[in-house]
């Protein structure tokens, strides 16, 4: 028999850290799996290390920072930074074998078996050794600057992630030493002369290879490759009178950040090594002996070379226009007809592009207002900003200067936008504006009319085409004025009001979720139909961890489909029995956030940009909202089930925290990111065999310029 946990009960949790370790060992599993295309699996293991890369940056140097500083409370799970950093050691270091043993047993030998290989210079015949010689004297040698360290040269200053040569030297029989950067303004990568196959070496062979070259004078006892990875999160002081340089400050800190990792070849001596620690000031369990090549982020840029298309999966091609919008020649018109839905990647981010390029150009339109959280280094979304204010619209934009690794772009484009003409806002004080809404404001025959978009990602057109997420236009009042609300927010002094459709965090999110999930609980207790099932990228927020338990115990059935970070443990006896957790990893980075409540046999339907985190419900900007329309509802609907159902990309979390592949056993295979690909295309061609009558009129102007077009090649 279920029943509610006990206040007193310790309820299970799992620690965030080692739950996102977790996570990013799904994606290395998608690295080992032979079904992915080969390049796939490159690509699929460079993601790894990225991943990796940035969380040594943010939190586990967090972590030491807060051993270092004598942190000692516990976290929900019941560990101090102190225990929990040994046992996150432990976890990386195993990592870090199966990325290696991933490449040297399972990716290198797959490769060799079609012509492919990374050799070392030793390796290759006089004559293409001569080629690199060649390559080394003309490209190479002018850019590499040796740096020797004694006493009047002290150990340099290394950037960030950078990969570097340490050389130890032999002098009259004491050891000097001296470092070289490996360039990387060049490729990492060399395609050498073959005639039965494609043969490739790595540059920091090249430059150990001729490293006698640069030290002419000295014997070369030793030499191997290293990478130290730096603290990295930003420390900005948000009182500051002048946000814009107290963030270009932050910024160039970050590459002076302490060093929290060393990765080393294990291609050295002890000598060696002892003398990088200590100049670095690290020490054995921050160090890392790697097994191959260092950064195998290199791996991703690798697997993008255009001679290797075959190999990777086929080009996605999402449907423009999606079938939403066929046939609408005025996508303002569009949407007035009914709301409007965009499932990206598998229909194309373009219309949220024309949305943005055509009310730039519409005379009729007199405001647009957007929250900007992470856009692409070319973006389009931003050229029909600036457009806009040159058209002279009012144009208001919430750049997001503290989105993390991304401030430097961010900053770029607020100035731009500010020359433009826009009114910037860049942040608030204590929060980040994480919300994905753009408004536009138009005069139509019977009045003024507020146009929205909402989302569940950035207006990034370049991960619009990697990540899955989540769109609506509306132009319904109650979404209208509550945009208008919103930005009167962000933008001035004006109360949170009480929305009509909207929540807004901080001020109700965390209040809307605990009521309706304690709807559902009472729904339960009364035996009407109750239920909940949530989409989203992390679960962390305790609080929300214990109503989801407390719902379990009151018999709500409850199905998670959490991507990365989970620290909720479903299955537990008494706790968690009537919680199912998923996890999908596949092609595409599923990024949507959904959530559907049973609600008594009325169920409500919610998209929007928070994840269920104690970030996101308490210190950030973020906004859910309602699927009203009943034919998107419908499609809402069956697009949660269609990712519950999938049994190809999906692992399933079980009682001890571990995941497992979905039970595929007399079920036939769903992967819904296909099938939701497919899907797009053939609402398209239902439409146009349904009505052959009518001409094709493509939603952007046909005066358009194709050479206008933010297109990648």
């Amino acid at each position: 028999m279920n029943r509610l946990p006990e206040k007193e009960q310790k309820l299970p949790y799992i620690n965030r850290e080692l739950s996102w370790m977790d996570f990013n060992a799904r994606v290395l599993e998608e690295a080992f799996n032979r079904r992915n295309p080969i390049m796939a699996r490159m690509n699929f293991l460079g993601i790894t290390e990225s991943n990796l890369d940035e969380f040594f940056m943010v939190r586990v140097a967090g972590v030491r920072e807060q051993v270092e500083s004598k942190y000692r409370v516990k976290d929900p799970s019941g560990l101090s930074p102190e225990e929990l950093l040994p046992l996150l050691s432990a976890k990386i270091h195993s990592f870090t074998e199966k990325q290696y043993s991933c490449l040297n047993r399972s990716l290198l030998p797959a490769l060799k078996r079609l012509g492919i290989r990374f050799l070392s210079p030793e390796q290759l015949d006089e004559a293409r050794r001569q080629y690199l010689s060649d390559y080394f004297d003309k490209v190479l040698f002018p850019v590499l600057t040796p740096l020797a360290v004694d006493r009047s040269r002290p150990f340099p200053l290394l950037a960030n992630e950078s990969l570097n040569i340490a050389v130890r030297l032999d002098r009259a029989g004491k050891s000097d030493f001296a470092v070289v950067q490996v360039p990387s303004i060049l490729p990492r990568f060399l395609q050498v002369p073959s005639e039965s196959g494609r043969d490739f070496v790595l540059l920091e062979d090249i430059v150990v290879w001729k490293l006698d070259k640069l030290f002419e004078l000295n014997d070369i006892r030793s030499s191997c490759a290293f990478r130290i990875t730096r603290n990295s999160d930003l420390d900005i002081d948000e009182d500051t009178e002048d946000l814009l340089s107290e963030i270009r400050k932050s910024i160039k800190m970050r590459k002076r950040g302490k060093p929290v990792r060393l990765q080393l070849s294990r291609r050295h001596d002890p000598e060696t090594e002892l003398f990088l620690k200590e100049m670095l000031e690290i020490g054995d369990d921050e160090t890392y002996r790697i097994p191959g090549p260092l950064d195998l982020t290199f791996c991703t840029k690798f697997s993008a070379l255009p001679q290797f298309e075959s190999l990777r999966y086929p080009p996605l091609l999402p449907v423009y226009p999606p079938a939403d919008f066929v046939g609408s020649g005025d996508i303002f018109k569009a949407i007035r007809e009914r709301d409007r839905m965009v499932h990206h990647p598998y229909e194309s981010f373009e219309t949220v592009i024309d949305f943005a390029r055509t009310a730039a150009e519409d005379e009729n339109v007199l405001a647009i207002k957007q929250t900007l959280y992470r856009v692409s280094g070319h973006s389009p979304i931003v050229a029909a900003l600036i457009r806009a204010a040159e058209n002279g619209k009012q144009v208001t934009v919430l750049v997001e200067l503290k989105a993390r690794f991304d401030e430097e772009n961010n900053l770029k484009w607020a100035k731009k936008l500010e020359q433009a003409g826009c009114h910037v806002i860049y942040g608030l004080v204590g929060l980040k504006i994480h919300c994905k809404i753009l408004l536009v404001v138009r005069r139509d025959e019977d009045g003024i009319r507020r146009y929205v978009h909402l989302g569940t990602g950035n207006y990034n057109d370049s991960t619009a085409k990697v990540y899955t997420d989540l769109g609506l236009f509306t132009c319904r009042e109650p979404y209208g004025t509550d945009a208008s609300s919103l930005f009167n927010v962000l933008t001035g002094y004006s109360r949170p009001p009480e929305y009509n459709r909207f929540v807004v965090a901080p001020d109700g999110m965390r209040a809307f979720f605990r009521r309706m999930i304690g709807r559902e609980i009472e729904n339960a207790q009364k035996g009407l139909a109750c239920g909940i099932t949530a989409k989203v990228n992390s679960l962390v927020d305790p609080e929300t961890v214990a109503l989801l338990y407390r719902a379990s115990g009151a018999g709500v059935p409850v199905r998670l489909l959490v991507r990365g970070i989970c620290c909720l443990v479903p299955g537990a006896p008494q706790t968690s029995e009537n919680i199912t957790v998923h996890s999908i990893v596949g092609r595409f980075l599923e990024h949507s956030r959904i959530f559907r409540f049973e609600n008594a046999g009325d169920p409500k339907i919610f998209f929007g940009s928070a994840d269920w985190m104690q970030r996101n419900l308490d210190r950030r900007v973020e906004l859910i909202f309602p699927i009203e329309d009943e034919t998107l509802r419908q499609r809402a609907f069956q697009t949660l089930d269609l990712m519950w159902d999938d049994n190809i990309n999906t692992r399933v979390m079980k009682p001890d925290g571990t995941y497992a592949r979905a039970d595929r056993r007399g079920k036939a295979a769903i992967d819904c990111q296909r099938e939701f690909l497919g899907l797009a295309a053939q609402a398209v061609e239902r439409l146009k065999t349904e009505d052959r009558s009518q001409p094709y009129v493509p939603v952007r102007a046909p005066e358009e310029k194709p050479e206008e077009r933010d297109l990648e090649p």
